[in-house]
């Protein structure tokens, strides 16, 4: 039996209906032309998130030198977004399975929209972080539920390519993001990196209105008690590993790991008990699932390791300009772009397991051979090996993340998207607390040293997608 509330008899032999008769939860996709104004409003959402978590980096040296802050005061502008998205991912998807993912994918775009005009006003850095926050819990709704919401708009036997095609709009606006910030920073003052965000919102929210899939819907109450359990300990999860690449005592760290840990203690004890439990124990017994999922959290720990480490390499040990460090930057998400909407494809009727095993090898060899760099490279040297990084990890992530959220039965997509996103989060605050412990350890050489653990990180994500192997199954 399907999980819908309301259950109707199906109908128009490819639907059924729920509890008002004109929302239709449509069994393999929806219709054309309306899927493809779906799959739009998808697109328009991720770059929305993706562009601004791009572009305000950028903005922090202009902004806390307007506000007269320290660099280190300023970073909550970006830590408050984040600490918002991973506090509330999980709870979002909860209500998305109890509410329909539609509305909390709505909801979400619309507070981002309503906090990007706070940024825009924001007359100080206490206002301006306080938006950001508000900004970071609409970002959640966006991201708790996006690859439910996908699921339920593509059919079944396109969704591998879907996730690709996502894949790529990320690796796009990953690229241009910093570029156009510097762009616009050189002729507006920074409120404007936030207006952006305001005409893209509505013209989200207006397609999405007309065109997003209504989704199959639980019959259980929302459980406050694990949203609060889930928040707080996810939370000082992502705080403690951020802090533990800074210069704290032993001592100023256990206090928050033991509560951390008493934290998600009470929160297995509870969902244990629950016959519907917002942490996802159901999915996470399933072995293809918690092997894709740790797969997931090791590809974006070499990623964030990169992204953090390599700028200082750049600069710092070969002297680039700064301009010149982003440019060479750019093959990665460019490869990835290119590679992931292909291996989206192939994911549709060949294993995961293998396409991902593939990639992360990419990947691993990629991190060694840029951890090698010659003190003087050209150029070439540099983009070639950006390129196999990039491709390795667009070979992996959509074949992955199909697997993460496919497996789970449709009515747990949102179970599924929220774990992806946490994963995602996971990895890359891990990522970036291991470049910033090499670099207390060893100095500006930590950079060079960081790159081998993402090589290693790598490789083990790759081990992780072989192990899938004997648990695939050929889609039928």
């Amino acid at each position: 039996m399907r999980d819908t509330q309301d259950k109707a008899a199906p109908t128009a032999g490819d639907r059924t209906t729920t509890s008002r008769a004109d929302q239709i939860v449509h069994e393999d996709g929806l219709p054309s032309p309306r899927r493809q104004f779906a799959w739009l409003a998808i697109m328009l959402g991720l770059t929305l998130a993706v562009l601004d978590g791009t572009i305000a980096n950028v903005a922090l040296p202009t902004i806390a030198e307007q506000f007269n802050a320290q660099p280190s005061i300023s970073i909550w502008i970006v830590n408050g977004y984040q600490l918002a998205i991973v506090m509330t991912l999980m709870p979002l998807a909860s209500l998305g399975e109890i509410y329909g993912y539609r509305r909390i994918y709505l909801g979400g775009i619309t507070l981002f929209t309503i906090a990007s005009v706070g940024c825009v006003m924001a007359d100080s850095l206490t206002t301006l972080t306080i938006a950001r926050v508000l900004q970071g819990l609409g970002a959640a709704g966006l991201m708790s539920v996006n690859t439910a919401v996908l699921r339920y708009t593509v059919p079944k036997a396109k969704f591998g390519t879907a996730l690709g095609y996502n894949a790529l709009i990320v690796a796009v606006a990953a690229t241009a993001g910093p570029a156009f910030a510097g762009a616009m920073l050189s002729h507006l003052s920074w409120p404007w990196l936030f207006a952006i965000n305001i005409p893209l919102g509505l013209l989200t929210i207006a397609v999405g209105l007309r065109s997003l899939p209504h989704s199959d819907r639980a019959r259980h109450p929302f459980d406050w008690q694990s949203a609060v359990l889930s928040a707080l300990s996810l939370g000082l999860a992502i705080s403690i590993v951020d802090l533990s690449g800074h210069d704290l005592a032993w001592y100023e760290i256990v206090p928050l790991a033991a509560l951390c840990a008493l934290g998600f203690w009470l929160l297995v004890r509870r969902n244990k008990r629950s016959s519907h439990p917002l942490l996802p124990l159901d999915l996470l017994s399933i072995p293809i699932f918690s092997l894709s999922l740790a797969a997931s959290v090791s590809a974006f720990t070499t990623q964030l390791v990169a992204f953090v480490a390599l700028p200082f390499v750049f600069q710092t040990d070969m002297g680039f300009a700064p301009a010149m460090v982003g440019a060479l930057m750019m093959p990665w998400p460019l490869a990835t772009g290119i590679v992931a909407p292909i291996a989206g494809r192939l994911s549709d009727n060949r294993s995961p397991a293998m396409i991902g095993g593939a990639g992360m090898a990419m990947l691993a060899a990629g991190m060694i051979a840029l951890a090698l760099l010659p003190a003087h490279p050209s150029i070439w040297d540099i983009a070639w090996r950006m390129a196999l990084a990039g491709a390795g990890f667009g070979l992996f992530q959509a074949p992955n993340n199909r697997t993460i959220v496919g497996t789970a039965p449709r009515h747990r997509s949102g179970a599924a998207s929220g774990m992806l996103g946490t994963a995602r989060l996971t990895g890359q605050s891990t990522g970036a607390a291991l470049v910033a412990l090499m670099l207390g350890w060893f100095g500006i050489a930590g950079a060079n040293h960081a790159l081998y653990l993402g090589a290693g990180a790598a490789a083990l994500a790759g081990l992780l997608s072989l192990s899938r192997r004997s648990l695939w199954r050929a889609p039928s």
